[in-house]
Protein backbone atom coordinates (compact mmCIF):
# COMPACT_ATOMS: atom_id res chain seq x y z
CA UNK A 1 0.00 0.00 0.00
CA UNK A 2 1.38 3.34 -0.71
CA UNK A 3 1.36 6.42 1.83
CA UNK A 4 1.36 8.91 -0.84
CA UNK A 5 1.34 9.92 -4.46
CA UNK A 6 5.43 9.85 -4.52
CA UNK A 7 5.53 6.78 -3.47
CA UNK A 8 3.30 5.50 -5.75
CA UNK A 9 5.02 7.16 -8.52
CA UNK A 10 8.54 5.89 -7.31
CA UNK A 11 6.94 2.37 -7.51
CA UNK A 12 5.33 2.66 -10.91
CA UNK A 13 8.24 4.10 -12.83
CA UNK A 14 11.60 3.36 -11.69
CA UNK A 15 13.21 0.41 -11.70
CA UNK A 16 15.02 -2.16 -9.42
CA UNK A 17 18.23 0.34 -9.00
CA UNK A 18 15.72 2.82 -8.18
CA UNK A 19 15.39 6.62 -9.70
CA UNK A 20 18.92 7.99 -9.06
CA UNK A 21 17.75 10.33 -6.13
CA UNK A 22 16.76 7.23 -3.63
CA UNK A 23 16.83 3.53 -3.46
CA UNK A 24 13.86 1.57 -5.10
CA UNK A 25 10.98 0.96 -1.98
CA UNK A 26 10.33 -2.89 -1.06
CA UNK A 27 7.29 -2.91 -2.41
CA UNK A 28 4.74 -5.75 -2.60
CA UNK A 29 1.37 -3.67 -4.22
CA UNK A 30 0.01 -4.04 -7.58
CA UNK A 31 1.46 -1.27 -9.72
CA UNK A 32 -0.80 -0.50 -13.02
CA UNK A 33 -0.86 2.68 -14.75
CA UNK A 34 -4.33 3.85 -14.64
CA UNK A 35 -4.58 3.26 -10.67
CA UNK A 36 -2.01 6.10 -10.58
CA UNK A 37 -3.58 8.46 -12.93
CA UNK A 38 -6.39 8.05 -10.62
CA UNK A 39 -4.62 9.13 -7.53
CA UNK A 40 -3.01 11.89 -9.69
CA UNK A 41 -6.23 12.86 -10.96
CA UNK A 42 -7.67 13.36 -7.78
CA UNK A 43 -4.91 14.66 -6.22
CA UNK A 44 -4.47 18.12 -4.38
CA UNK A 45 -1.76 20.66 -5.15
CA UNK A 46 0.56 19.72 -2.77
CA UNK A 47 0.72 16.23 -3.06
CA UNK A 48 1.38 16.88 -7.04
CA UNK A 49 4.17 19.43 -6.02
CA UNK A 50 5.80 16.49 -3.83
CA UNK A 51 5.98 14.43 -6.03
CA UNK A 52 6.97 16.94 -8.99
CA UNK A 53 9.77 18.38 -7.32
CA UNK A 54 10.80 14.93 -5.62
CA UNK A 55 11.16 13.14 -8.77
CA UNK A 56 11.88 15.84 -11.38
CA UNK A 57 13.73 18.28 -9.49
CA UNK A 58 15.29 19.32 -12.78
CA UNK A 59 13.41 20.72 -15.39
CA UNK A 60 15.66 18.65 -18.32
CA UNK A 61 15.71 15.29 -15.65
CA UNK A 62 13.72 13.04 -13.84
CA UNK A 63 11.87 10.16 -13.57
CA UNK A 64 8.68 10.39 -14.27
CA UNK A 65 7.29 9.97 -17.88
CA UNK A 66 6.74 13.28 -20.03
CA UNK A 67 2.97 12.91 -20.11
CA UNK A 68 2.75 11.83 -16.59
CA UNK A 69 4.60 15.39 -15.58
CA UNK A 70 3.01 17.67 -18.01
CA UNK A 71 -0.58 15.99 -16.48
CA UNK A 72 0.61 17.15 -13.35
CA UNK A 73 1.77 20.35 -13.59
CA UNK A 74 -2.25 20.98 -15.69
CA UNK A 75 -3.59 19.51 -12.62
CA UNK A 76 -1.88 21.84 -10.25
CA UNK A 77 -2.43 24.76 -12.83
CA UNK A 78 -5.65 23.84 -12.98
CA UNK A 79 -6.42 24.40 -9.14
CA UNK A 80 -3.51 27.17 -8.81
CA UNK A 81 -3.73 29.56 -11.88
CA UNK A 82 -2.69 32.50 -10.85
CA UNK A 83 0.68 31.35 -8.80
CA UNK A 84 3.48 33.15 -11.37
CA UNK A 85 6.05 31.06 -10.23
CA UNK A 86 4.00 28.08 -10.64
CA UNK A 87 3.45 29.14 -14.07
CA UNK A 88 6.48 29.58 -15.36
CA UNK A 89 8.06 26.00 -13.27
CA UNK A 90 5.37 24.37 -15.36
CA UNK A 91 6.77 26.39 -18.88
CA UNK A 92 10.23 25.42 -18.13
CA UNK A 93 8.87 22.02 -18.04
CA UNK A 94 6.53 22.04 -20.63
CA UNK A 95 9.07 23.53 -23.13
CA UNK A 96 11.43 20.40 -22.42
CA UNK A 97 9.24 17.42 -22.32
CA UNK A 98 6.13 18.53 -24.61
CA UNK A 99 6.61 17.74 -28.57
CA UNK A 100 4.86 21.23 -30.06
CA UNK A 101 4.79 22.83 -26.43
CA UNK A 102 6.51 25.99 -27.32
CA UNK A 103 3.52 27.49 -27.83
CA UNK A 104 1.67 26.86 -24.59
CA UNK A 105 5.38 27.34 -22.59
CA UNK A 106 5.15 31.05 -24.10
CA UNK A 107 1.45 31.32 -23.10
CA UNK A 108 1.94 29.98 -19.36
CA UNK A 109 4.70 32.66 -19.00
CA UNK A 110 3.02 35.66 -20.56
CA UNK A 111 0.21 34.64 -17.69
CA UNK A 112 2.53 34.69 -15.41
CA UNK A 113 4.32 38.17 -16.48
CA UNK A 114 0.89 39.46 -16.72
CA UNK A 115 0.21 38.56 -12.88
CA UNK A 116 3.16 39.96 -11.55
CA UNK A 117 2.15 43.29 -13.82
CA UNK A 118 -1.26 43.66 -12.25
CA UNK A 119 0.51 43.02 -8.81
CA UNK A 120 3.10 45.81 -8.85
CA UNK A 121 -0.02 47.93 -10.08
CA UNK A 122 -2.20 46.87 -7.52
Amino acid sequence: MHNTLTEQARCLYEDADGDGYRPAPGCTSEHAEFYFVEALTFADPDALLTMLRELCPDAADGYLPARIRNLAYRLVLLQRPDEPALLREAARSLSVHAPDGNAIAAALEGRADALDAARRTA
